[in-house]
């Protein structure tokens, strides 16, 4: 199981990743936009579950580039990767890390700061990545 030290630790490898809180939840920031943040069931969103479990494990919502990128992140079905009423129109999946494999929760960590950081600083990181191969 992944755990929510595990996001952390990812998010804070990446460059120039602050973290703060945002709406009492810890946000994870690149260039001033938070692109993984701890995302608890709110009572709404349990009540919108109706009859179906919702998922137990802890939850962090990720940044997509935009809903076209959504879709394609849900359609293509990783365990653990999913959405709720509350996120429909935004550019965000959730994350059940008690599910979701080590290697989905890295990828969705990493393209999620590459949705939001800028283009230059996501070049120079490709670069460092590349060189460091």
């Amino acid at each position: 199981m992944t755990t929510v030290a595990d996001v952390v630790r990812l998010a804070e490898q990446l460059p120039e990743v602050t973290e703060r809180m945002r709406y009492g939840m810890r946000t994870w920031f690149v260039d001033g936009t938070g692109f993984v943040w701890e995302r608890p069931f709110s009572k709404a969103d349990i009540k919108r579950f109706g009859e179906v479990t919702p998922p137990t494990g802890p939850i962090v919502a990720v940044r997509v580039d935009d809903l076209e990128e959504k879709e394609a992140v849900l359609a293509a079905g990783d365990a653990g990767v999913f959405t709720i009423a509350h996120f429909d129109g935004h550019p965000a999946v959730l994350l059940d890390l008690s599910t979701a494999t080590r290697a989905t929760v890295e990828r969705a960590v990493v393209d999620a700061w590459l949705a939001c950081a800028p283009t230059e600083l996501a070049a120079e990181h490709a670069k460092r990545l590349i060189d460091n191969a």
